[in-house]
């Protein structure tokens, strides 16, 4: 490691170090972990002040501590609060067309995707989703026609006997 990067030379010395003395407070390994992660992101964020420290492993440790503290506070006020809305409503719809439907989703181009979603799956109309997305209404419009014709071709299995049968699956399912 250099000297013109001490922040690499700081995670190749303590990283490990850290994410034990955090599992120790958090009981959570993975908590542990997003905490430090955090740490070294805020050291990122500010590399001069970081060098300047006069032991950067205390301030990642007070950092990553605080980091899960404040985790932690916020888990249990949203615990509390799920507690008194009561159990989550039904899961979405599990049956094969429908996770056909998301597989295909996912396929798709991140803006084709979040149009269909919002416009056929959240039912909103194309103004509200151009307003959601930050893109125009004619934008919106191409999304959903090329979004429809690509879902159109990953939906249509040609070998099943019935191909047309997944093809026809209603996006509002």
């Amino acid at each position: 490691m250099s000297d013109d990067d001490p922040i690499s030379e700081v995670y190749a010395g303590c990283y490990r170090r850290l994410v034990v003395q955090l599992y120790a407070v958090t009981g959570d390994l993975n908590e542990a972990q997003e905490a430090v992660q955090e740490a070294f992101t805020r050291a990122l964020a500010a590399p001069r002040r970081f060098a300047g420290l006069d032991n950067p492993e205390a301030w990642l440790r007070r950092v990553a501590v605080n980091v899960a503290r404040s985790r932690h506070r916020r888990r249990r006020i949203l615990d509390g609060l799920l507690r008194r809305i009561g159990p989550p409503p039904a899961v979405a719809d599990r049956s094969p067309e429908h996770l056909a439907l998301l597989a295909a989703l996912r396929e798709l181009p991140v803006g084709q995707r979040h149009a269909l979603a919002l416009h056929y799956l959240v039912d909103l109309p194309v103004d509200e989703v151009a307003a959601t997305l930050g893109v125009s209404s004619g934008t919106v419009k191409s999304r959903l026609s090329r979004g429809r014709q690509a879902l159109a071709a990953l939906l249509t299995d040609s070998d099943a006997p019935d191909s047309t049968a997944i093809g026809r699956i209603d996006v509002r399912s």
